[in-house]
């Protein structure tokens, strides 16, 4: 019974902090005017310590705007009116890369190849102490990070031909796999299992698992965790594949 309880009452909260938050996107919007924090706690009733949490996530999501101490509607309530296929690759991904990193606490990301490299266009870094994290915009080395194998064990056979031809495969830790024929080995792992396993390959102390994500047929970018080593196990691995293949699925359904 108190089991049960917990978990009503957990629930119970959820709910109370979604109306909440609703409430104050319909109240700011509502006035033509900015409005300070002190106004919208008084009109809601809502306790000043659970309202500064939840501007500060609005904020953080584009749904409000912040100038000083004042709040106004934000950039991403238009998202929201887009019209069919207004949405960007980043868009579609930002809030299961989000839920991801909620389910296992681990820094996630969404990859996408530019040229020989791979760019992270959303991350999600763990709240833990020990983490790791990923630079938005910034191109990373394929040979070396898990989503970077997974996008090239996906390529054409003539593309991967040309890759190898092209790319000179620097050695960032003395795990690298550098050498054409032990990176075409790792490649068809890849294939076989649906997953790239990095182990410290970028950055000591990190493992990653990635998984390629296509839409409408087409490969259009991979999903991965950054792992430190200590938290990474069998058990671990074997939670991160699963996340990552049912997610994968969800944005291949878009």
């Amino acid at each position: 019974m108190v089991e049960n309880g917990s978990v009503a009452a957990a629930q119970s909260s959820q709910v109370k902090s979604a109306t909440r938050t609703l409430d104050i996107i319909e109240y700011v919007v509502a006035h033509d005017r900015p409005l300070v924090a002190q106004e919208i706690a008084v009109a809601l009733g809502i306790p000043v310590s659970s309202l500064s949490y939840l501007l500060g996530t609005l904020v953080e999501r584009d749904y409000l705007a912040r100038d000083g101490r004042r709040y106004s509607a934000g950039p991403g309530l238009e998202r929201l009116q887009a019209r069919p296929g207004g949405f960007t690759l980043a868009d579609r991904a930002a809030p299961l890369v989000r839920t991801l990193r909620v389910q296992l606490n681990e820094t996630t990301s969404f990859f996408v190849r530019i040229d020989w490299d791979v760019e992270a266009i959303v991350t999600e870094t763990s709240e833990q102490a020990l983490r790791y994290s990923i630079d938005i915009g910034r191109r990373l080395p394929m040979h070396a990070l898990a989503s970077g194998k997974a996008l090239l064990a996906a390529l054409p056979a003539e593309d991967l031909e040309r890759y190898f031809a092209e790319v000179e495969r620097s050695r960032f830790t003395p795990t690298t796999v550098t050498s054409e024929k032990a990176l075409r080995k790792d490649l068809a792992e890849v294939r076989r299992t649906g997953f790239a396993v990095t182990n410290e390959e970028y950055s000591l102390g990190i493992r990653g698992i990635g998984r390629v994500v296509t839409m409408g047929g087409e490969v259009v970018g991979s999903l991965s965790f950054g792992i430190p080593k200590a938290r990474f196990d069998e058990s671990m691995k074997r939670r991160a594949m699963d996340l990552l293949e049912r997610t994968a699925g969800l944005l291949e359904a878009c």
